[in-house]
């Protein structure tokens, strides 16, 4: 039975596209980079930012990091609480703590930052432990997700891990943990981005996470 339940943030408790997106175009105009079309600024929501600069613009990690910082300086100064809540999310949080569900957060979010958000947002209430991402990149998916089974006392089989990207996804896989994959954030958008990943559910929005994980 699934006792420990671990989201991922952007994407999957929190609609945090304009903010992030925001942040991304100051910082590549920062660094003299061309526009990109907005879907493909939407990958940024999520990822590690190093990553998506590497990716699609084709720097090396320095340049990245650079990047990143850039990004980040904006993104806690101007725009980091531009970000929604997805409908039913709250809902979905009481009635697991409710029925004795631990849950936590593991996000590629820089930790400080995450915190900021998660506690603005009534988060916190619900949520304990909460871990995120280190400056440099170093702490992986999976680093995180461990950081809060070790806190929760949740072996593998008792845990789940939900998010909306294949990061997610692998990191789950890396755990050891089971999976929940969301359609409603920004990366998977239907049943066959999941096919390759072993999952326990998908969930089109956050009311149907609560059936996978309580039954119906």
């Amino acid at each position: 039975m699934i006792k420990n339940v671990i989201f991922d943030l952007d994407g999957t408790l929190l609609d945090t596209r304009e903010g992030v997106i925001e942040s991304a175009k100051y910082a590549a105009k920062e660094m003299g980079y061309s526009s990109l079309p907005h879907e493909t600024m939407l990958t940024f929501v999520g990822p590690p930012i190093q990553n998506s600069f590497m990716k699609h613009y084709g720097c090396d990690e320095e340049t990245a990091q650079k990047a990143a910082n850039i990004f980040r300086d904006y993104y806690k100064n101007k725009a980091l609480l531009l970000a929604e809540p997805y409908e039913g999310i709250y809902d979905l949080c009481k009635i697991l703590k409710e029925n004795g569900v631990k849950i936590a957060v593991a996000t590629y979010k820089r930790e400080d930052y995450a915190l900021t958000l998660l506690r603005h947002f009534g988060f916190d209430k619900f949520c304990n432990p909460m871990h995120g991402a280190d400056n440099n990149n170093i702490l992986k998916k999976e680093d995180i997700v461990r950081m809060c089974q070790d806190e929760m006392g949740a072996s593998g089989d008792s845990c789940v891990l939900i998010g909306d990207t294949d990061n997610d996804a692998k990191g789950a896989i890396k755990a050891h943990t089971k999976f929940i994959a969301v359609t409603y954030g920004f990366g998977f958008k239907n049943e066959n981005d999941v096919i390759d990943y072993p999952h326990i559910g998908i969930a089109h929005k956050p009311m149907e996470i609560k059936d996978i994980i309580l039954g119906k």
